[in-house]
């Protein structure tokens, strides 16, 4: 497989000889405000451009988007998507929503969705704490992640907007990822914490599946992402497992 990393929570994936584009952010630098409640709102979104011309990210086979916040599913991805590319969504309140921009072919990831000879399991997870749920979880919303299977490659598990909790514990137990995409910038509301991994996260999945390799993603592209990559990357030296943990940069390809 070959992972590039866009920007922010969005992937590049060739998986099986098939190209997939993975929660789509594709506008211009500073084209949307801050996200209002979180740290640094005064900075507009994305918080830095697009390294990957736009027409290399629209040629693909097939979309992913765990879920439809805009830092995933913006509305650049919505205007310059072919509209007749499968776009799998996590349930039909996604699904209706995708449609509504046009988009002709929208199917729902379940346990055993399949794309040519590959299969996509979804996974759940939690878009922060329980107290953040408890306090903001209608905006928060449901999120996923998805399992990628296929024979001739390794099992690859992208975790989604979630901490690292049971349902990710529930995740790795039940498939033996090879690899593993963590979306770990520490994304942060005031008030109420993290709302994505933090490193302190990461080196839970790395103590939960110590022979699988980490790829951080999610990171220095959004306003309420605190966690650089420079401090991951010491971190994980720190904790000794920086030999499993990927961290690319914007643009960056990892091949597994």
């Amino acid at each position: 497989m070959q992972i590039q990393q866009i920007r922010n929570a969005t992937l590049k994936l060739t998986y099986a000889g098939k190209t997939f584009l993975i929660d789509p952010m594709l506008a211009e630098q500073g084209a949307y405000p801050g996200l209002e409640g979180t740290v640094n709102s005064d900075r507009r979104n994305p918080t830095v451009g697009l390294t990957v011309p736009l027409n290399e990210l629209t040629a693909v086979d097939a979309v992913i988007v765990t879920h439809t916040h805009p830092d995933h599913w913006d509305e650049v991805a919505k205007a310059q998507l072919p509209k007749t590319l499968p776009i799998f969504v996590q349930h039909d309140a996604d699904a209706e929503l995708v449609r509504s921009s046009g988009f002709t072919d929208v199917r729902l990831l379940t346990e055993n969705s399949e794309f040519e000879g590959i299969t996509l399991t979804k996974t759940s997870g939690q878009h922060g704490s329980d107290a953040a749920i408890a306090a903001i979880g209608e905006i928060l919303g449901e999120v996923s992640g998805v399992v990628f299977r296929h024979p001739d490659e390794k099992t690859l598990y992208l975790a989604g907007d979630t901490l690292y909790n049971a349902h990710v514990e529930q995740a790795l137990s039940a498939h033996h990822p090879d690899v593993v995409i963590l979306n770990c910038g520490d994304a942060q509301v005031v008030g109420l914490g993290s709302i994505i991994m933090n490193k302190e996260d990461v080196l839970a999945v790395h103590r939960a599946a110590p022979n699988a390799t980490l790829i951080a993603s999610h990171m220095e592209a959004v306003n309420h992402s605190v966690l650089s990559r420079d401090e991951l990357r010491t971190f994980a030296t720190e904790q000794g497992f920086a030999a499993q943990l990927l961290v690319p940069d914007d643009g960056q390809t990892v091949a597994l």
